[in-house]
C-alpha cells in the first residue's frame, strides 16, 4: 500500500458532501487516480482512526478548457464517498467539542 498521504488528497467540502456528513455520515475525499477501494479505505482508517463500512468511488473526467485560442484540458481526479460505522465521525475542522 502507499503512504496514506499518497492516497488521500484532500476532502471535498461542497453543499451536497456536507449533507452527506451531517445526514448519513459519509465522507468524501479526492484520492489518487491509481488507488483502489481497499487501500482507500485502509488509510481513512489509519488516518482517522474510525471505522470504515464501505467505500463507493467515481472517476471524474477532464473538462476541456480555453483561454483565448489556446485549448486544454482540467487535471482528472477520483473521488471516494467514504461510509462510516455508527457513532464514528471524522472532524475535518479541528474543532474540540
Amino acid at each position: 500500500m502507499a503512504h496514506i498521504t499518497d492516497v488521500l488528497r484532500k476532502p471535498v467540502l461542497t453543499e451536497k458532501s456536507m449533507k452527506l456528513m451531517q445526514e448519513e455520515n459519509k465522507y468524501t475525499f479526492f484520492v489518487d487516480v491509481k488507488s483502489n477501494k481497499t487501500e482507500i479505505k485502509q488509510a481513512v482508517e489509519a488516518m482517522f482512526g474510525v471505522k470504515v463500512v464501505s467505500v463507493n468511488t467515481m472517476n471524474v473526467k477532464p473538462k476541456i478548457k480555453r483561454v483565448g485560442r489556446h485549448e486544454g484540458k482540467t487535471t482528472r481526479k477520483k473521488k471516494a464517498i467514504v461510509s462510516l460505522a455508527e457513532g464514528n465521525e471524522i472532524n475535518l475542522f479541528g474543532e474540540e467539542e
